[in-house]
């Protein structure tokens, strides 16, 4: 983890910009996999892509399993509820907006690390905008399910942070997370071979699911992993609280998802709250697989 003394670099920085903007148009591009072999689908296909693509840059043996395999199992668990609940999320509400509410998992974890008073504020601003995304104080209407499902993406986010932290301690560099995702892999082959079918051995769909793969885990994980080194935490939580913006941008520009003003200001409300409370927090870095 990086030093506070540490000086962000325009290098960094753009790591961390590269990173947030890869995982948004990773998650583009799967939409456009949902006709074909379902969310679930899709889910699957990125987690075995990218247990390849992380196995062969970290090369995991059998000893990082013998060293703590319940952990794995549990991580692995949170990276498979995590992506299947998000992924679903997204076929039925906007991408910026689910990324938000999703948003709420590392930002419970900064506010039940922290201890000022300040953070009280925070969680207010965050309540707001949840409230108006989700049509309460003039939002439009959005689908339940699809609220429901970003936000309990969002409390296996959550418990992925704070497992991380032990996986941190447990295993060194990406070792652990490689056999994690290939855990996550296994535990979501029932929902993606029942969504996906026979779709899942076409040529185009396992192309495409290479790219999700390599967009959505191995190149952002890699980019957060190098810019950590350089940034102070703080500067880099407040840099991932931008997530929500590039993920609506991303979203109207790929996908043609308009985002109401209701909506960008509650977003807005949302990325305001995680900076601030995220540059404070003693909680571990927010970074999305």
């Amino acid at each position: 983890m990086p030093h506070d003394s540490q000086q962000p670099t325009v290098a960094a920085v753009a790591m961390v910009l590269g990173a947030i903007l890869s995982i948004q148009i990773g998650a583009a591009v799967a939409i456009d996999l949902f006709s074909e072999i379902g969310a679930a689908g899709v889910v699957f296909v990125r987690a075995i892509v990218s247990a390849i693509l992380l196995a062969v840059i970290w090369r995991p043996g059998v000893r990082t399993i013998r060293e703590n395999p319940r952990l794995l199992l549990v991580f692995g668990g949170a990276l498979a509820g995590m992506n299947l609940c998000f992924y679903e999320a997204i076929d039925r509400i906007p991408l910026g907006v689910a990324v938000t509410l999703e948003f709420i998992g590392p930002l419970t974890v900064a506010l039940i690390t922290s201890r000022r008073r300040l953070d009280w504020i925070w969680a207010g601003l965050a309540a707001v905008g949840i409230v108006m995304l989700t049509g309460g104080i003039g939002g439009e209407g959005l689908d339940p399910v699809g609220v429901v499902l970003a936000l309990a993406a969002g409390f296996f986010w959550g418990s992925y942070i704070l497992i991380g932290k032990r996986m941190g301690r447990a295993f060194s560099g990406g070792k652990g997370l490689a056999v994690a995702m290939a855990v996550s892999a296994v535990l979501t082959a029932p929902f993606g071979i029942v969504d996906g079918g026979t779709g899942l051995l076409e040529p185009e769909v396992l192309l495409i699911g290479l790219a999700v793969g390599a967009l959505s885990s191995a190149l952002p994980f890699t980019l957060e992993l190098e810019a950590m080194r350089r940034l102070p935490s703080s500067v880099f939580g407040v840099m991932m609280s931008l997530e929500p913006a590039v993920a609506a941008a991303v979203g109207m520009v790929m996908l043609g998802q308009q985002i109401i003003p209701v909506e960008l200001f509650a977003i807005l409300l949302v990325m305001a709250a995680s900076a601030g409370a995220l540059r404070s927090s003693r909680a571990p870095a927010p970074i999305e697989p």
